[in-house]
């Protein structure tokens, strides 16, 4: 039986400044995506990825388009050099846009516009400092939805990606994070440390973001995609576009269901994946879910060969 491939976009904190640069040097689709997306951003997004500074790119406004524009970026250059084309795609959280724009259900200028609107919601939604999230190692999904719902108290304290077996962020009020982080470490977690990120995102306090996600997603074009999605929420694909768009809008203030998602895939028959998009967290992710699944990062002419390569049997 042929080989069939997933293909998978990574999210925000995969950024990093250079990334794609020795990628772009060899294959002229990355300037030219990052230029396209700049173009209807009105930002020198690559610019931003090339030099910097951090500070700016790791901001959430920036970070978004930036990492929706990489994941396009890489997807284009394995088209281009005739890569596989997958059976399936999931994006990790912002990395759904990305994937969905791969796969021909949105135009990628929207898609960018998307990406930086859905940012300022999300940063517009809960003050600076009044949100925070953290990531816990070495405990449960259970262990972690239970110390959730206790140490929550008046606050919004939620679960809101499940990466890896033992390994949930959870997200919420600056103060129940803080609170949950003692009680992991007192329930015997590996490591319970706080996120250094803006926004709390996947929990409660984005309800108010994703109201004003609904009514830009209303207003853009959606299509079903030509490869199949799996979505963060459902682990389903959409059957009709203004499923998707729910699906999206959901997303927001729900878990990211990534374990799940892999699981999925694997289910389908998949065995190798791709990975589209500057470094390896969704690679090293993927791994500890299950081992039977490998995942080619693709993000420089090194590791674009290695993958082509790893694939070149594969179901066309």
């Amino acid at each position: 039986m042929p080989q069939m491939i997933a293909a998978f976009f990574p999210g925000q904190g995969s950024q990093s400044v250079g990334m794609l640069h020795a990628l772009a040097e060899v294959h002229p689709d990355v300037r030219a995506t990052f230029q396209e997306a700049s173009d209807a951003l009105g930002v020198d997004l690559w610019r931003l990825a090339s030099e910097g500074p951090k500070a700016d790119l790791d901001l959430t406004r920036n970070t978004q388009p930036a990492m929706l524009a990489a994941g396009v970026a890489v997807w284009r250059v394995w088209q281009a050099v005739g890569g596989v084309k997958p059976v399936v795609m999931a994006g990790h959280s912002l990395g759904e846009y990305s994937a969905l724009v791969a796969a021909g259900s949105m135009d990628f200028a929207d898609g960018v516009l998307l990406a930086a609107e859905r940012a300022r919601f999300m940063q517009e939604a809960v003050p600076a400092g009044e949100g925070a999230m953290a990531a816990v190692l070495g405990l449960s999904d259970q262990e972690m939805i239970a110390l959730c719902r206790e140490q929550a108290e008046d606050a919004v304290l939620e679960a809101a990606n499940f990466n890896a077996p033992g390994q949930v962020v959870i997200a919420g009020g600056s103060a129940a994070v803080a609170r949950a982080l003692d009680a992991a470490k007192a329930a015997g977690a590996k490591r319970a440390i706080a996120l250094p990120v803006s926004v709390p995102s996947h929990c409660a306090l984005m309800r108010p973001a994703a109201e004003r996600l609904a009514e830009r997603l209303a207003a853009i074009e959606i299509r079903l995609p030509e490869v199949p999605v799996l979505h963060n929420v459902s682990v389903v694909r959409a059957a009709d576009p203004d499923t998707l768009r729910e699906l999206l809008i959901r997303q927001l203030y729900r878990p990211v269901r990534w374990v799940e998602t892999i699981q999925a895939v694997v289910g389908e028959g998949v065995r190798t994946a791709i990975e589209c998009g500057p470094g390896k967290v969704l690679t090293g992710l993927n791994k500890r879910i299950d081992d039977s699944l490998t995942t080619l990062p693709v993000f420089d002419p090194r590791s674009l060969e290695a993958a082509l390569e790893a694939t070149a049997h594969a179901q066309r």
